[in-house]
């Protein structure tokens, strides 16, 4: 074979190889999900997994840690409230956009004590020593809570855990009061005795936020993967809406808790759970959450959220049924 002829049958060869080892696979989002009973709890029980979506799911036990996986760039796509984000955007880094905004329920936020507690009232809470999530919900609830008694965060013994940390010193009795959000609420009603001192009601907006990483949104398989998701979340919740005894069921095997605390939690539900798309109300409100921060000294500087906000799938959110 002369050496013209031997370049062109490897050249051809290595084409042709190259051909049969392009994948058709579907596109692999890297998604972080915050505890147990969430949202890809319902997507499985309303058998809505994409079937030309591949979803690699990572587990975090709050919302900063969601920010800082997609800060991080070790994650695509991920949930939390308004106020992780409000942290990243006083720092230097924000490797994230915020492209959606799911509304749910904010009973299940709440100032637990423990069983036999003698604090009735917020004024309560006084010198006492009150577990929180840092730059979560419950760090924020839990200043406008104090505010509202006249009382600032000098006024009590902040103590500062992750969630895991937070249910087992509140279990152990070394918490007067835990500021906490989700099913370890349910978790401490039924295994501890703990009371409801209050919930978040007329306090938090109920808005979390659906963030992606910037460098997914600029990739365009990925870019279509997260319409994808998103529209799997519409219907998602969609169906939660018409079958809350199947989600309450699902729910209690899922935190392992008796059906009826469950069922509690559905039955005083502030509300559906609803995908919208970005909004001026969605962005006013993140506003009003990052100046209560600054105000209370807890960050370094006043921050704009605006520029953390991407309308971009608007369209695609209002168009998936």
């Amino acid at each position: 074979m002369n050496t013209f002829s031997r370049r062109t049958w490897l050249a051809g060869t290595g084409a042709l190889l190259l051909l049969g080892c392009k994948s058709d696979a579907p596109a692999t989002l890297r998604v972080g999900r915050t505890g147990k009973g969430n949202y890809d709890m319902i997507i499985r029980a309303a058998k809505l997994e994409p079937k030309d979506l591949k979803v690699q799911y990572s587990d975090f036990q709050s919302g900063h840690l969601q920010v800082e996986a997609l800060n991080g760039g070790s994650r695509d796509f991920g949930g939390m409230s308004e106020i992780p984000p409000v942290f990243a955007a006083a720092s230097s880094i924000q490797s994230f956009k915020q492209i959606a905004t799911v509304n749910a329920d904010v009973n299940n936020q709440v100032v637990l004590v423990p069983k036999g507690s003698a604090i009735q009232t917020l004024a309560d809470l006084k010198g006492k020593r009150v577990g929180y999530v840092r730059a979560t919900t419950s760090q924020y609830f839990l200043i406008r809570m104090l505010q509202s008694a006249g009382l600032g965060w000098a006024d009590i013994e902040p103590v500062s855990l992750n969630v895991s940390d937070g249910a087992a010193a509140f279990s152990a009795g070394s918490l007067d009061a835990w500021a906490i959000y989700g099913f370890p609420i349910q978790r401490a009603l039924a295994l501890d005795g703990a009371r409801v001192l209050k919930t978040a009601l007329g306090i938090l907006s109920g808005n979390y936020i659906v963030s992606a990483h910037v460098d997914a949104l600029a990739k365009p398989e990925l870019r279509k993967a997260i319409g994808e998701y998103l529209g799997v979340y519409k219907r998602a919740f969609a169906w939660q809406q018409q079958h809350w005894d199947d989600y309450a069921s699902l729910l209690a095997k899922e935190i392992d808790v008796p059906l009826q605390y469950a069922k509690d939690a559905v039955a005083n539900r502030s509300g559906p759970t609803t995908l919208l798309p970005v909004s001026e109300t969605s962005i006013k409100s993140q506003q009003e959450v990052a100046d209560v921060f600054f105000d209370a000294g807890l960050i370094p500087k006043r921050v704009d959220v605006r520029p953390l906000w991407d309308d971009s799938f608007s369209a695609v959110i209002e168009s998936r049924a």
